[in-house]
C-alpha cells in the first residue's frame, strides 16, 4: 500500500475534485491536535513500510486526508488552523457575507476589507511553497500593499457608484478582492520569484530552482482565488437584490447579514474544492519553457530524459 498515491487521478479535473472536496471539509477544523499527530505518525509509519497490524485501508486513507488537510506538503509542520483550506469556507462564509451586507458606508467597507485582507494574509502565509523562506518584512510589506490596494479600490469604486444602480455598488467588494489577490499573492510569495522555487523530475529528484515555474505556479493559485470568490460574490447580489423588495424582507432587516452568510457559505462549500481543483497541485512545465541556463543544466546532465519538470505550486 502506498500511502502517497493518489486516491483519484489528479490529472483530471473530477479527480482532484474529489481530493479537495475530502481535505476542505469543514468539519476537519474540529480534529483535534492529538489526532491529527496520530494521523502524521501513521503516514509517515507507512512511508518506512511500517503499517500498523489491522489497519484498513479506509483508515489509511482517512489519516492521509487528516494529514493533508492539516500539514504543509513542503514542510510537514503543521498549519495555523486558520491558514488551512479546511477553514476556508467558515472563514469565507462569515467575511463574504458581512462584506456584501455592509457596502454601503466608507467606515464599514475600510472595516471589512481590512479584515478580509488579514485573513488573506494568513491563508496565502500558510500555503506558500515553504521551500522558499519570507522573511516578516517582506510579510508585512505584502500585507500592507494588499490592504491598501483592497482599501483603494473598494473606497474609490464605492464613492464612483454612488449614482449607479444599486446592484453594481454591490459588485464593488467583489472588484476589491479580486484586485488585492492580484497584488496580496504575489507579494506574499515573492521570494519564489526572485529566487525560483524547486524543481523535480517525474520521480522527485532535485533538479534546481525555477523562477517561470515560481511565476506559473503563483499565477495559478491568484486565478484559483478569484475564482472561488466570484460565484457567491457575484450572484448573491443578484438574489439579494431581488429579495430584498419583498415585504417580508424589509420586515427583516436584521437577518440580513445572516442569510447572506449562509447563502454564501453553501457556495463556498463547492467552490472551495472546486477552485483548488482547477489546476493540480504538484504542477509540471516543459522542459522547453524553464530558463536557458536552467534547461541547459538539467540536458547536460540527464540528456532527453526529462521531458518536464514538476513543483509544489502552493494553493
Amino acid at each position: 500500500f502506498d500511502i502517497d498515491a493518489p486516491r483519484w487521478d489528479q490529472g483530471t479535473f473530477l479527480g482532484r475534485l474529489r481530493h479537495f472536496l475530502a481535505i476542505t471539509d469543514p468539519r476537519l477544523v474540529l480534529v483535534p491536535n492529538a489526532e491529527l499527530e496520530r494521523a502524521k505518525a501513521l503516514v509517515q509509519g507507512c512511508r518506512a513500510g511500517l503499517v500498523p497490524p489491522g489497519s484498513s485501508q479506509e483508515q489509511l486513507h482517512y489519516a492521509k486526508t487528516l494529514y493533508d488537510s492539516a500539514f504543509h506538503p513542503d514542510s510537514g509542520e503543521r498549519m495555523n488552523v486558520l491558514g488551512r483550506m479546511s477553514f476556508q469556507v467558515p472563514g469565507g462564509m462569515a467575511l463574504t457575507g458581512c462584506m456584501l451586507q455592509f457596502y454601503r458606508t466608507v467606515p464599514a467597507v475600510v472595516f471589512w476589507q481590512w479584515v478580509n485582507q488579514s485573513f488573506n494574509a494568513i491563508v496565502n502565509y500558510t500555503n506558500r511553497n515553504a521551500a522558499s523562506p519570507i522573511s516578516l518584512k517582506q510579510i508585512a510589506v505584502a500585507y500592507v500593499t494588499a490592504t491598501g490596494t483592497a482599501l483603494a479600490t473598494a473606497v474609490g469604486l464605492n464613492l464612483y457608484t454612488k449614482r449607479a444602480p444599486p446592484l453594481v455598488a454591490r459588485w464593488v467588494p467583489f472588484v476589491a478582492v479580486a484586485a488585492a489577490n492580484c497584488v496580496n499573492i504575489p507579494i506574499m510569495r515573492q521570494q519564489e520569484i526572485i529566487h525560483g522555487i524547486t524543481v523535480t523530475d517525474g520521480d522527485g529528484n532535485e533538479l534546481g530552482r525555477s523562477r517561470r515555474a515560481a511565476a506559473k505556479g503563483i499565477t495559478q493559485v491568484v486565478m484559483s482565488r478569484i475564482t472561488m470568490a466570484a460565484p457567491g460574490m457575484i450572484i448573491l447580489p443578484i438574489i439579494m437584490e431581488r429579495l430584498e423588495k419583498f415585504p417580508f424582507m424589509k420586515r427583516i432587516r436584521v437577518l440580513h447579514a445572516p442569510l447572506q452568510m449562509l447563502l454564501s457559505g453553501g457556495i463556498l462549500v463547492f467552490m472551495v474544492p472546486a477552485a483548488c481543483a482547477l489546476f493540480p497541485q504538484r504542477c509540471s512545465l516543459a522542459l522547453a519553457d524553464l530558463e536557458p541556463e536552467l534547461r541547459a543544466s538539467i540536458v547536460a546532465e540527464r540528456g532527453d530524459q526529462v521531458p518536464y519538470v514538476y513543483f509544489n505550486k502552493g494553493l
